[in-house]
């Protein structure tokens, strides 16, 4: 398959020609990527196959992290291997089935108590699993959840919540002292005006009392 690239290809809105051989050998049209795409291919070609793994892994976070887990979920995490992140890059069916049972299990209820869930994915549908445990008695989940590739818990909500409750303070703390300030200089700026104003009348009194001596 060969790309054949038009003089403006610079330009975002530039097009270049793909085409590829037919049995006979001569060139057919195929069809037309813009040079954004055509950037994002040559960068993709020019990785690793471990830098792509890295790559697929971060967009497997990103959707990891916009699944909505049921309010009886506190603490999830999920251990993943090697082969089942190369079996998910390459099989885009096979990820998606995962996905989908990931979204059961967290989005599931465990109620009447709250429950720490712990997935593990392999490489077939057979080695995927999921365990939950009880909060209070999740001893367990913490273990085997250490070196999660993903993992979401109650504390790390309540540090968040922390981190913008002290955030929130400290603005206030720092607007609270700007209009301190501001009043200060107010305050300052009246008092030097009645100052200029006493001094101004001494003066004139003065002079007053100099001119009917």
């Amino acid at each position: 398959m060969s790309l054949t690239v038009q003089n403006n290809y610079w330009r975002e809105s530039s097009m270049v020609t793909e085409t590829k051989s037919n049995q006979r050998g001569e060139k057919v049209f195929s069809g037309e990527l813009s040079s954004k795409q055509i950037s994002e291919t040559e960068k993709t070609e020019s990785m690793t196959p471990e830098e792509k793994l890295e790559v697929f892994k971060k967009e497997f976070y990103e959707e990891l992290s916009k699944i909505n887990n049921h309010r009886t979920v506190s603490n999830m995490a999920i251990n993943i291997s090697e082969d089942a992140f190369k079996k998910m890059k390459e099989d885009p069916q096979y990820k998606q089935q995962i996905l989908n049972l990931i979204q059961r299990d967290w989005g599931d209820s465990y109620a009447p108590r709250n429950c720490s869930v712990l997935i593990t994915v392999g490489s077939s549908l057979n080695d995927y699993r999921a365990d939950s445990w009880p909060v209070g008695y999740d001893s367990e989940f913490d273990v085997r959840s250490k070196n999660s590739f993903y993992k979401k818990t109650s504390e790390s909500k309540k540090d968040k919540q922390k981190e913008l409750l002290e955030e929130y303070l400290e603005k206030r703390q720092v607007a609270k002292r700007i209009a301190q300030e501001t009043l200060d200089k107010k305050l300052q700026k009246e008092d030097d005006m009645r100052e200029a104003l006493r001094k101004s009348d001494a003066e004139k009194a003065y002079n007053k009392q100099i001119i009917y001596k």
